[in-house]
């Protein structure tokens, strides 16, 4: 999700004003895209009840979509800028619609790989409509004023994205929910597909075309190495807790994801014009900055992910329910989108960074410390709130940041890094916050099991009995997911897992936050005492 960087010049009164049609489908288009990296949140867990997945698969249904965000933005970027943004933005909301109709069409008690597959193809989808949105207003802008109003407006679509989508989830849960048990959740994602038909007409009767090829080219040996090297990683985070962190597998998982990211640095030394300009990080700051980004960011999507699965799959809440859960943390983006661009005017931006990562981490803290036996929303209302807050203060400082650190001729690189790093930091938020919720649990489990001779007794009765459905005893066998979602009688495993995973989760917080506190140390010591500078940056409130 690229931003605009460099102060555009004063506005000849040759070039065109940017068009209304063209506003208003850049905006369209990155709201589509931000409702489908939410839109799981409230429904996790009526997918795993549904379709009897495994636990470490429902940690896919997140990451099957922001693994594409992550490694291709940059490219589509350059893609649009070579063929037409116009194009390409029509392109990527016809896959969004294309992914959440394969989404909704996902049968029951199938397997989840129809509903992976249309998060694999939204994500590609969203991973082009992110940078070609703003590339669309940055090209039909010509003076600071003007750029920063449009850019303005694609942020408010963003954050109201980000705000809208859990609650679409849970009312289209709550109205389709008498037509069947679980049919409800596959609603969400056919909305999303909707919707994206619609952001496809707007663009095509509405949009402007732009493009500016010269000078551009694709890094397609750089991009293949990164994808892989992404993929490898969070493939062997995910997987780990299931096929267990010493196996063949996902050692030989994180092997790959090692040569791969050196491959790809020796490639992006080599190539005329890279992906990501390596020699940015040879600027302390600019690094130091990057380092941050990966830590916050992992944090909150950690915290929004670990919140999903309390809420909808350890405690059982309905999509409506938990819908109330995402309000309360995204409420803070809405409340302090007014106020985000004054504090980064006034204040230090490398403080302004540190105090968001300080109140995420507070936040986490906090939410380690209430076990989901204290089942009622109003336990973790406040910490949510702090955490959204901290997040929306964090996020604003990010690019500004980032920049700063860098000479003016470098700014468009630095937001560019940024970008892609901010959204990896995303991505490793569900997968690893899963691996430590999961395997903590399965461990608690397995103890448990071991030390209580009647516990074993009667889960060696449940996988024996004939009179229980094949597919209820899988479910149960599938992981502590699996385990909490079928009710005693008849799964003996029931209280067992649901105490394991509200201790694996919790570890999984404190994790979170211990990680956003780093962060704002660093951030406070490395670029806190900086002095504050002004550049022309639009930033972003991303996911």
């Amino acid at each position: 999700m690229s931003d605009t960087v460099a102060a555009p010049p004063s506005k000849p009164s040759s070039l065109p004003r940017l068009a209304v049609g063209t506003l208003v489908a850049a905006v369209a288009a990155c709201f589509v895209a931000q409702l489908g990296v939410s839109i799981p949140a409230t429904t996790q867990g009526y997918i795993n009840q549904d379709l009897h997945i495994s636990s470490t698969t429902l940690t896919w249904v997140s990451d099957a979509f922001m693994v594409p965000v992550t490694v291709l933005e940059l490219s589509f970027g350059v893609t649009g800028d070579l063929f037409g943004r116009k194009r390409l933005l029509a392109i990527g909301a016809s896959l969004m619609a294309l992914g959440g109709l394969l989404a909704f069409l996902t049968p029951e008690n199938h397997g989840a790989g129809l509903l992976l597959t249309g998060q694999v193809v939204s994500g590609i989808g969203a991973a082009a409509l992110f940078p070609t949105s703003i590339a669309m207003i940055a090209a039909g802008t010509h003076t600071v004023h003007e750029r920063a109003r449009a850019l303005s407006i694609w942020a408010a679509a963003l954050t109201t994205g980000g705000f809208v989508s859990p609650l679409l989830g849970g009312v289209l849960a709550k109205v389709h929910h008498s037509g069947g048990e679980f049919a409800s959740w596959r609603w969400a994602f056919l909305a999303v597909a909707a919707l994206a038909v619609v952001s496809v007409v707007i663009t095509l009767m509405g949009a402007q075309d732009s493009s500016s090829p010269v000078g551009r080219s694709l890094d397609w040996p750089g991009q293949l190495a990164i994808a892989v090297a992404l993929f490898a990683l969070i493939y062997s985070v995910v997987q780990g807790a299931e096929s267990g962190w010493g196996s063949g597998l996902i050692v030989g998982g994180f092997v790959v994801a090692a040569v791969f990211l050196v491959l790809f640095v020796v490639i992006e030394r080599r190539v005329g014009k890279p992906l990501i300009q390596l020699d940015l990080f040879s600027n302390r700051m600019f690094t130091v900055s990057a380092l941050v980004t990966v830590l916050g960011m992992f944090a909150y999507l950690g915290t929004a992910y670990g919140t999903s699965i309390r809420l909808s799959a350890i405690q059982n809440y309905t999509p409506l329910k938990t819908s109330v859960g995402f309000v309360l943390l995204n409420i803070m983006g809405v409340v302090l989108f007014p106020v985000s661009s004054k504090m980064l005017q006034k204040l230090n931006p490398g403080w302004v960074l540190a105090a968001g990562m300080a109140l995420i981490g507070i936040g986490d803290v906090a939410l380690a410390a209430i076990p989901a036996t204290h089942l009622g929303l109003g336990a973790v209302a406040v910490p949510l709130l702090v955490v959204g807050a901290g997040f929306k203060t964090a996020v604003t400082a990010i690019t500004v940041v980032a920049v700063n650190s860098v000479p003016t001729e470098k700014a468009g690189m630095a937001s560019g890094a940024t970008s892609m790093l901010r959204d990896f930091g995303l991505t490793l938020g569900p997968a690893i916050v899963a691996a430590i919720g999961l395997t903590t649990a399965a461990s608690t489990i397995s103890a448990k099991i071991a030390a209580s001779p009647s516990l074993a007794k009667a889960v060696d009765g449940f996988n024996s009995s004939s009179q229980i459905p094949p597919a209820l005893k899988g479910a149960v066998n599938s992981g502590p997911l699996g385990a909490n979602a079928i009710p005693d009688p008849p799964n003996p495993l029931k209280d067992v897992a649901f105490h394991a995973l509200s201790h694996g989760y919790g570890i999984a917080y404190l994790v979170c936050g211990l990680s956003a506190l780093l962060a704002a140390l660093i951030a406070a010591v490395m670029l806190g005492g900086r002095a504050h500078t002004h550049a022309f940056v639009e930033t972003q409130d991303l996911h």
